[in-house]
């Protein structure tokens, strides 16, 4: 057959789908095909936080350009063609303690049992400084890579590694000792947390260009944009423009383009939404090799990148649903190429102890969920296993396009700095945080066990657990804030929140809005008093008033039976002693012909959860 003919076939099996999606559509919709328009496929895209739009199917239609391969530039598909496969990515694994002998323990326990980097807590109430050699004393340097998170301690705990390092004589071959002092500055400024200055950060790199091991000095932190509530081409766009002002103070103190380069490490954050995790860190490899390729210097253009899965994702309420959560982030950042992957403990949102497990029981499922896809899944084994992939390709083309403008943004603004300082990087992700939030609110996203599937049998949280903020903007809080005041009003009074459910009409008609009211109530901690069908017309509907001791009813049935019988279930529920009747479903069910017995107020699928529970917990006593 004919490239030609080859051609026809496609377009014609494309306007078939196309048909197929319109029929759907219209049906669903109720209107005729041809008012769908030519694309009625377009009704199904949808539009991520950063205006990339997702379509529905992918097909040799959305073919772009083979990417170079792995290790090569622009490094999208990989920053190594030479990764052991048998390894996969780094295990990386966050040790905090103020006991040096006891972290040293645990940091041996825990590289016999999986973990292939460390991530060590320095100072600030973490490990004292002069304990660092004793925490550290019998690892093998030359095989597990060392982060330090010294925040303003830095200087001195660089000196005291260095110290060590200097002492062991049985390194054979120092250049493979993998060193990352994380110096963070910049992304510091931005989430309030205590560093180093840059001046300060940029005399350790021209120290550590001379030494004999691999150094890195900076970590381009860009958790804190995320964990602030950025997108991720926010996220990325920021990041790169910090790594970019630390190029700069480099090269101004006196480094080459390539030196100055070859010590910028980025630390990104991995969401359950593997499919942008895994563009996400695709593309941000190609925007920093596109800026080592104008400073002159492409080869030195693979920073590592250091995956974190997302604090902002993490849930104080169920949170043994977290595991699910890192699970795909940790596949989504490995499957996008990530050097390290640290998993966040499940319960990492909590204080320790907190749902009844111990820290060694949270750091060991955390560092299994790496180990699983590694060793029994074996997705280390195919480097950049998407490529090809038309939607992921796809995504990590539009994903670094929205970055590289937002960091054209903050450049036009005057670099990093100037941005930060006009609050042009804190208004964008603000305002992106806001999205996300209504989102959120009006269950348009959902977060499962908070605004869909909550489990109001759990059992409440220890007194003085609250969500400060500290941790990040997380999803789940203002869900969990409602929660928290149900579990208040339970230690009170015996008892949960609750609110009387009118069934009406048989289970087919009142199943559906019976189960999204509970589901509903149970996002705000309200319990749901389900009698079963109730008859406005004789006593069961006065019995359940009666039976449940709510002064709240929510009306169930179908759009039919409101316009039939709202009114007098309303009526009989007030008459009961029901204060405030509302109706799951919309005002217009009800019709004209109810007179004064209307609703107080309508639950449907489009409300602000947030705003409509809280009002209720306060018309509750809650």
């Amino acid at each position: 057959m004919s490239l030609a003919a080859e051609a026809e076939d496609a377009a014609r099996a494309y306007a078939q789908w196309q048909q197929a999606v319109a029929g759907v559509l219209a049906k669903s919709r109720r209107v005729d095909p041809a008012e769908l328009g030519p694309e009625p496929q377009r009704l199904l895209e949808t539009t991520t936080y950063d205006d990339v739009t997702v379509a529905p199917l992918y097909s040799g239609r959305d073919e772009r350009p083979e990417a170079p391969l792995p290790g090569q530039f622009p490094y999208t598909r990989g920053g190594s063609s030479t990764r052991d496969v048998n390894a996969g990515w780094l295990v990386s694994a966050r040790f905090d303690g103020t006991d040096a002998k006891d972290l040293g323990e645990r940091i041996l326990d825990s590289l016999e049992n999986g973990v292939s980097a460390l991530w060590l807590q320095v100072g600030d109430g973490a490990l004292p400084v002069d304990g660092l050699s004793t925490a550290l004393d019998k690892v093998l340097v030359d095989l597990a890579p060392i982060s330090l998170d010294a925040g303003s301690d830095l200087a001195a705990a660089t000196e005291a590694l260095y110290t060590f390092l200097d002492a062991r004589t049985d390194v054979a071959d120092r250049a493979a000792v993998r060193i990352t002092l994380g110096a963070a500055p910049l992304t510091s400024a931005f989430s309030g947390r205590a560093d180093i200055t840059v001046d300060d950060a940029v005399a350790l790199a021209t120290a550590a260009a001379e030494r004999v091991e691999t150094v890195r000095a900076f970590t381009v932190d860009g958790t804190a944009f995320h964990n602030s509530g950025a997108s991720d081409a926010e996220e990325l766009g920021a990041a790169i423009a910090a790594g970019i002002e630390y190029v700069r103070a480099l090269v101004a103190a006196g480094l080459s383009a390539q030196q100055a380069l070859r010590q910028i490490e980025f630390r990104f954050a991995a969401t359950d939404d593997q499919f942008q995790t895994i563009a996400k860190f695709r593309a941000a490899r190609q925007l920093w090799a596109r800026v080592a390729q104008v400073a002159g210097a492409s080869d030195a253009g693979n920073a590592p990148q250091h995956a974190v899965t997302s604090a902002a994702m993490m849930a104080q309420r169920d949170p043994w649903v977290n595991m699910l959560r890192t699970t795909l982030a940790a596949f989504g950042a490995g499957v996008g190429g990530a050097d390290a992957v640290t998993v966040l403990p499940f319960d990492a949102a909590l204080p320790a102890g907190a749902v009844g497990v111990s820290e060694a029981f949270s750091a060991r499922i955390a560092r299994n969920t790496n180990l699983l896809l590694l060793e029994e899944s074996n997705l280390g084994r195919v480097l950049d296993p998407g490529a090809g992939s038309w939607y992921i390709e796809d995504l990590t083309a539009q994903v670094a396009v929205k970055s590289w403008e937002f960091f054209q943004q903050i450049e036009a603004a005057g670099g990093y700095r100037a941005a930060l300082d006009a609050g042009l990087v804190s208004e964008r992700i603000a305002a992106t945080r806001a999205r996300r939030e209504s989102d959120i609110a009006h269950r348009k996203t959902s977060v499962t066990g908070i605004n869909e599937f909550p489990n109001l049998g759990e059992a409440p949280l220890p007194a003085g657990v609250a969500d400060s903020g500290a941790f990040a903007a997380r999803y789940a809080a203002p869900f969990e804030a409602l929660r928290d005041r149900s579990d208040v009003y339970l230690a009170v009074h015996g008892s949960r929140p609750t609110v009387l459910l009118a069934p009406l009409g048989p289970v087919a008609e009142h199943n559906v809005r019976t189960t999204f009211a509970s589901n509903l109530l149970a996002a705000g901690g309200i319990e749901a008093f389900n009698p079963g069908p109730v008859d406005p017309s004789d006593d069961t509907l006065a019995a359940a008033v009666r039976d449940s001791g709510a002064t709240v009813a929510v009306l169930c049935g179908t759009d039919a039976r409101y316009g039939e019988h709202s009114g007098t279930a309303t009526a009989a529920l007030r008459a009961a002693g029901i204060t405030t009747v509302l109706l799951a479903g919309p005002e217009k069910a009800v019709g004209d012909a109810q007179g004064d017995n209307r609703p107080d107020g309508y639950l449907t699928a489009r409300i602000d959860a947030v705003a409509a529970l809280t009002d209720l917990l306060n018309t509750l006593g809650a």
